[in-house]
């Protein structure tokens, strides 16, 4: 297959199902490849690596969606204020005043709080069916970033519908339905990020919420900047964590030595989560990468009208890089997944999703060593974010 089929092939009903063999029949071709319309795929793991690592690559801004793009300031959903839009000394500033919140101290206090939380959402598990996207995977990640956050707990029921409607913008292809869908909930999340900087001005508290808008204050950072990232940092902070946990259950259920091995501590969850990383990330895409100016991606020319499609879902299957790529195996002495993306657009919220799985897996297993699949699996549909909608499961 030439590689403009294969691409097509990927966002089909089969290749959205099971993008693996495509990925394996790109990396038959290279790490990179031209496939028509000025679009570059890179497949290939250190290539891949180096080109999110690179600064002299940048994401799309507004000036880049000015060009593909006119009509995109007429939807609040495409707003290029946040951290996935930024470059040079703007991502640098609101990254950096978001970072020094974001904190290692922070995230690792939330540790008690996300066994508690887990032990709850366990205890609610019932005798019968249930659907382990709704009953934890959802539920889990969004109390958490919603406690990171600051977010009262009578509101956080509200943000997730709002949260999973805007995130069809991060893939490719959106039709109108979606993207109205999408400025309804941007419009919404704005309104409700809004009024909680209101309250904190008035009632500041020890919460990253609070930081920011002393951050806010003091200008060095705009409201409607802090608004946009509160949004992307809810966003990224469940959906990305959500996948994450569906994905590893449906791996360990179809894998019982794998299961066992997390449940026994032969093998330690921290190394389970980097291989469901690997071998089945939350996320497959990034967003474009275009060059400043003309050059070369390992020896294939680029220009900055080129779009450069780092597919982090193939390089972390590419056999160049990892033995047996296609097994699921936790022990693995090459593990290193870029589902996380890399360099100056790293994900901020990396730690935290990593600590949330290592948290859930062994209590989930041990608690419920019977856990079966109950039926068939139901995928969510999208390029980009690869995960469950629906994971019916028997607790028995």
């Amino acid at each position: 297959m030439e590689a403009e089929d294969i691409f097509t092939a990927l966002i089909e009903p089969a290749g959205l199902a099971d993008p693996y063999p495509l990925y394996a029949a790109l990396h038959e071709l290279g790490e990179v490849i031209p496939a028509g319309g000025g679009m570059i795929l890179v497949v290939g793991y250190e290539t891949a690596s180096a080109v999110l690592r690179d600064p002299g690559y940048l994401v799309p801004d507004a000036e880049r969606l000015d060009g593909i793009f006119p009509g995109w300031r007429e939807h609040p959903s495409m707003n290029a204020e946040s951290l996935l839009n930024l470059n040079g000394e703007a991502h640098a500033r609101i990254r950096g005043l978001m970072a020094r919140q974001f904190t290692h101290r922070r995230v690792q206090a939330l540790e008690p709080a996300i066994e508690r939380l887990t032990d709850e959402l366990l205890d609610g598990f019932s005798g019968g069916s249930l659907d382990f996207m709704d009953a934890f995977a959802f539920a889990l990640p969004v109390t958490v970033i919603c406690e990171l956050i600051g977010v009262p707990k009578a509101d956080r029921s509200a943000f997730r519908p709002l949260a999973r409607s805007l995130t069809a913008t991060l893939e490719p292809f959106v039709n109108d339905a979606q993207l109205a869908e999408a400025d309804g909930a941007a419009v919404r999340l704005a309104e409700m990020f809004g009024a909680l900087i209101a309250e904190r001005r008035a009632r500041p508290r020890d919460d990253l919420l609070s930081g920011l808008v002393a951050a806010c204050d003091s200008n060095r950072l705009s409201e409607s900047e802090l608004i946009q990232n509160l949004i992307l940092l809810l966003v990224a902070g469940f959906e990305t964590t959500t996948n994450l946990l569906g994905n590893g259950l449906a791996i360990a259920l179809a894998d019982p030595a794998a299961a066992g091995a997390v449940r026994s501590g032969e093998v330690s969850p921290a190394a389970f989560v980097e291989e469901v990383l690997r071998y089945d990330s939350p996320v497959q895409f990034t967003g474009e990468r275009r060059p400043v100016g003309s050059a070369e991606v390992n020896g294939v020319p680029v220009t900055p009208d080129d779009h450069i499609v780092v597919m982090t879902g193939a390089a972390n299957r590419d056999p160049r890089r990892f033995a047996e790529p296609h097994r699921f195996w936790a022990e693995r002495a090459d593990a290193g997944p870029l589902s996380f993306g890399g360099g100056l657009h790293f994900c901020l919220g990396a730690a935290l999703a990593r600590l949330e799985a290592a948290v859930a897996f062994p209590r989930v297993l041990r608690r419920f060593p019977g856990l079966t699949l109950l039926g068939q699996p139901e995928r969510r549909a999208g390029v980009v974010l690869r995960g469950y909608e629906h994971l019916p499961v028997s607790v028995e």
